[in-house]
């Protein structure tokens, strides 16, 4: 009885292993890199028909990945901007100081002195800056282009790495030099401080 109870489970398992060999037989991805040049990208009406339309895809690969490091220092550039703008706009009273025209008004010695001084306009209240780590108040004029530049590396990366997953050793390498030479050109505008890479 437990013999044949035995033969039953393993014949289970070996046909459940042959209907996982059939399913995973009909999957197209490959699991080790090629060298072919006829490998499609993102889709099969992209698939290189001779050498030059290979060199095209690659050089495609590498303006792609060096637009995605752009993005990323395009971004970190916006990021201290809109801190920046954030930090500077920070005004208050500050007691006791007479605006100057308040100060013309009541000296009639001074009336024909410039509300211009060195330092702009002169007012009762003076630009703070904080330079304190601060998490900025949700703006429309902020918040929607800091989603679409976020949008836009997205979809570059993941188009980056659906041209690595094709597993084609001229794909992966166009990707990685186009990553080095993008680094290369405009990796010191990106800030590593916080979580853009």
């Amino acid at each position: 009885m437990d013999m044949n109870h035995g033969s039953m489970d393993h014949s289970g398992m070996g046909g459940g292993m042959g209907g996982m060999h059939s399913s995973s037989s009909s999957m197209s991805m490959a699991m080790t890199f090629t060298n072919t040049h006829d490998t499609p990208l993102f889709s099969n009406l992209w698939t290189p028909a001779s050498d030059g339309s290979y060199a095209g895809t690659c050089i495609f690969l590498i303006i792609l990945a060096i637009i995605d490091r752009c993005l990323f220092a395009f971004r970190a550039i916006m990021e201290r901007r809109w801190l920046a703008a954030h930090l500077n706009r920070r005004y208050i009273t500050v007691a006791g100081k007479t605006p100057e025209a308040g100060r013309i008004d009541s000296d009639p010695e001074a009336k024909h002195a410039s509300l211009v001084t060195a330092q702009g306009v002169e007012e009762s209240v003076k630009v703070v800056e904080r330079t304190t780590s601060v998490i900025m108040p949700w703006r429309f004029s902020v918040d929607l282009p800091r989603a679409l530049i976020f949008l836009c590396i997205t979809g570059v990366s993941y188009l980056l790495m659906l041209g690595v997953m094709t597993m084609n050793v001229g794909y992966f390498c166009s990707v990685l030099a186009g990553a080095f030479l993008g680094e290369l050109a405009v990796g010191r505008f990106i800030q590593y401080n916080d979580h853009i890479h």
